[in-house]
């Protein structure tokens, strides 16, 4: 549980967590966009286990939302260790960068939020 003398770090942290969710949302849509209204459909959508690696079941749940609410992915299932959510993408021909994406975007926010 946080003190009360961590929680304006905590409320940086967050207000970061939205920023940066914020950019990824417009940049997805953007890309969601193109693929959508484009001539050629170069489309490689695939479903992809990405490992988790944070500790509570409130931080897996905010990733897995924030997975869904970004534009070209949705959360299909969080194993029952919540150690992995496996995810459909509308355009992941580097399944890896996409893993590296999440990973460094949102649940490495989350993880310092959580601590």
């Amino acid at each position: 549980m946080t003190s009360i003398s961590h929680l304006p770090g905590q409320i940086g942290k967050l207000s970061i967590l939205v920023v940066v969710f914020l950019k990824e949302l417009v940049l997805s849509s953007l890309a969601v966009a193109r693929a959508a209204l484009g001539r050629e459909i170069n489309s490689a959508s695939a479903i992809i286990a990405v490992p988790v690696d944070l500790q509570t079941d409130i931080g897996v749940a905010m990733l897995a939302n924030f997975i869904t609410l970004t534009p070209g992915t949705t959360s299909l299932h969080v194993s029952d260790d919540r150690k992995t959510i496996y995810i459909h993408v509308l355009n992941a021909p580097a399944p890896d960068e996409v893993i590296a994406d999440i990973k460094s975007t949102f649940e490495r926010r989350l993880k310092e939020i959580e601590q």
